[in-house]
Parts: C-alpha cells; sequence; structure tokens
C-alpha cells in the first residue's frame, strides 16, 4: 500500500491498515481478511462491511462488489463471532437498564434540591 496501490481499498482504510501495521497485500494476506478487519476494529477506528469485503476483493484481485454472496455471509459470521469477543470499550460502561428516580416533593426538610444552593436571603453574604 505504501507504493502500489491496493484494489478496493481507499486513502482512508489505507491510512487504517498503515496504523495497524498492514503494509501491503502480502500482509493483509499472511493473516487474513477478518484478522486484518478485527485489527482496525481493535485499534479504536468504526470500519464498516464494505471494509471487510474491500479486503477480502483486494486478496481475490477483484472488484468488492463481486465478492460471492456465500464468502460475505462467511466473511460476516467470522467478524460478528470475533466482535463479540472484545471486551467492552474502556471509556463507556457497558450499557445496562434504564432506572429513573423521582424526587418527592414532600421529603423531609431539607433534602429538597432548593436547599442544595444557597438561597439570596442566607446569612452569609459575599462581598
Amino acid at each position: 500500500m505504501t507504493a502500489v496501490k491496493m484494489r478496493n481499498i481507499g486513502p482512508k482504510s489505507a491510512a487504517w491498515l498503515r496504523q495497524v501495521g498492514l503494509r501491503t497485500l502480502e500482509d493483509i494476506a499472511a493473516i487474513g481478511t477478518v484478522e486484518a478487519f478485527m485489527r482496525v476494529k481493535r485499534a479504536g477506528f468504526k470500519p464498516g462491511l464494505n471494509l471487510l469485503y474491500a479486503i477480502e476483493g483486494a486478496l481475490l484481485d477483484c472488484h468488492w462488489q463481486e465478492v460471492p454472496e456465500e464468502r460475505r455471509q462467511e466473511l460476516i459470521l467470522a467478524a460478528g463471532a470475533a466482535t463479540a469477543l472484545l471486551p467492552p470499550p474502556r471509556n463507556r460502561p457497558a450499557a445496562g437498564p434504564v432506572t429513573t428516580t423521582h424526587m418527592d416533593e414532600g421529603a423531609e426538610s431539607g433534602a429538597g434540591f432548593d436547599r442544595l444552593f444557597d438561597s439570596p436571603d442566607s446569612s452569609g453574604t459575599e462581598d
């Protein structure tokens, strides 16, 4: 990909692949389509299925739309299984059930929102 442009691989995809250490068609062939796709995904990029098909097409030396439907389904299943094994993102907690908390207006004294902040008539004034 540095000197020779790979078929189906545009500038953005090429940059992603370079950043995960895949610089040539031989590099990708050595690890396979799904592993190349997963390396991009594990690096934090958000590749779509078109990248999966594009990589396979590059290896088969055909346009990505010419990848047989049966092979596409195999790739989707393999990528889905590999994605399921990924840990949850570090910067976001795993999604959980959503709950709603309601505050009672007649709650015990001092528990209301109006008690959280100083009132304008508070005894302490700022100069």
